[in-house]
């Protein structure tokens, strides 16, 4: 990678068994064209590292979970590795890496000095990896060339070892069953963003309430309405002054009522507040939901990439956060994109967005997924789709996106 290239930062969630976040793989961006062309593995992975924790800083990454980061040999062995904060990286050791004894004692001498390892893109060398895998603190297994009947003897044959298994690059909700079924810990992938709905369902009063209150903010409804509704669920308000009051709502002092709210944040800003609050599940912290933190990042995204003025796409910037949360709510309410909208006052611009991606709203929207999808083809031509948009724009916009979202549910300062 020559010095004049721009490196960026993607990453993948990793989930427990209740779909919590605790983190994310760091993953190596290249250039402008999306695409994770390594021809240096040690080169790429610094190029994470700095990127990560020089300009992004560890908990924008991150957030309060792990960073799982890819090291081939070279980097294994380098005392560069050393510099990176062991309480919060997991050291994923790729399967082109060969168990040398010199390998096996490396990897020994990192565990002492506290970090985790984890053994990536396992699919099945017992043998060969005897000895290493009786040093790693998770087996990363990539669920995609296996059959399920493969799949389902790779994994008879690793939980006797009693290390926590990752299953990876899992796509949908049957994926993620089956390997839950099968004893898996950990699960990376999108999954929980993808849709399943297999009937439609009814949605319980506080999602009723919710969306009630969301056709209110979209039709920038008086303050007291807002106030009434907020106020008949007192979980809801507690759950938006939280919200409120964290340090990614940049208010200078808390506030402690909903008016107190509407007047200090003003009405657009309690919009965004109000939006984010579907994805805050009652008793959960914002930063182990990995919906709200797609959400979050996805709608500030939008928002970033329409702010200019002078930008042929500043004319969607009002709804360009509402179409980003919006776009996760059938993941969230298992219920289909045409009945949300149903019930809410969305224009036609905004609705073509969301059922057929269609417009400018709708481009944005495909380049926001590519990017989460890590696929680069499709990042190319919805970039293409995109008049005055540039890839450093996007990449610029999406580092702002992350730290921005990684404060959501931090206490703001008094």
């Amino acid at each position: 990678m020559s010095k004049s290239s721009t490196a960026f930062l993607g990453r993948q969630p990793i989930l427990d068994r209740d779909r919590q976040m605790v983190g994310f793989e760091l993953l190596f961006r290249g250039g402008t064209e999306n695409m994770a062309r390594v021809t240096d593995d040690t080169m790429a992975t610094a190029t994470v590292v700095t990127r990560a924790f020089t300009d992004l800083g560890i908990d924008a990454a991150l957030g309060t979970g792990l960073g799982f980061i890819n090291c081939d040999a070279n980097l294994l062995l380098s005392d560069a590795i050393e510099v990176l904060p062991c309480s919060r990286i997991v050291l994923e050791i790729l399967e082109t890496v060969e168990p040398t004894p010199e390998v096996i004692e490396r990897c020994r001498a990192l565990r002492e000095k506290g970090f985790m390892l984890a053994l990536d893109d396992y699919i099945g060398a017992e043998d060969r990896f005897r000895e290493l895998l009786k040093l790693v603190d998770f087996i990363k297994v990539d669920i995609q060339p296996l059959s399920e009947a493969e799949l389902r003897t790779l994994t008879a044959r690793l939980l006797p070892l009693g290390v926590p298994l990752l299953a990876e690059k899992v796509d949908n909700l049957a994926q993620a069953d089956l390997c839950r079924d099968l004893g898996y810990e950990l699960f990376q992938g999108y999954f929980f963003a993808r849709p399943t709905i297999l009937e439609r369902r009814k949605l319980n009063q506080n999602e009723l309430t919710l969306m009630r209150l969301l056709g209110l903010v979209i039709q920038d409804a008086e303050t007291d309405a807002l106030e009434a509704v907020i106020k008949a669920d007192p979980s809801l308000a507690v759950n938006l002054l939280r919200l409120v009051n964290s340090v990614g709502a940049g208010l200078r002092s808390p506030v402690h009522s909903m008016r107190q709210a509407i007047t200090a944040l003003g009405r657009r800003q309690l919009q965004r507040w109000v939006q984010l609050l579907l994805f805050a599940r009652p008793g959960s912290a914002p930063a182990g939901d990995p919906l709200m933190t797609m959400a979050a990042t996805r709608g500030r995204l939008l928002e970033l990439l329409t702010e200019q003025r002078d930008s042929p796409l500043h004319a969607l910037n009002d709804e360009a956060f509402l179409a980003g949360v919006l776009s996760l709510l059938p993941a969230l309410l298992a219920t289909p994109m045409e009945e949300i909208l149903s019930g809410l006052p969305v224009s036609e611009r905004l609705r073509s967005a969301m059922v057929e991606r269609g417009g400018p709203l709708g481009a944005l929207l495909k380049l926001a997924q590519t990017l989460e999808d890590e696929d680069q083809d499709a990042f190319l031509a919805a970039l293409a789709q995109c008049p005055g948009v540039t890839a450093e724009a996007v990449f610029s916009a999406e580092s702002a996106a992350m730290a921005w979202a990684s404060q959501i549910g931090k206490p703001a300062q008094e």
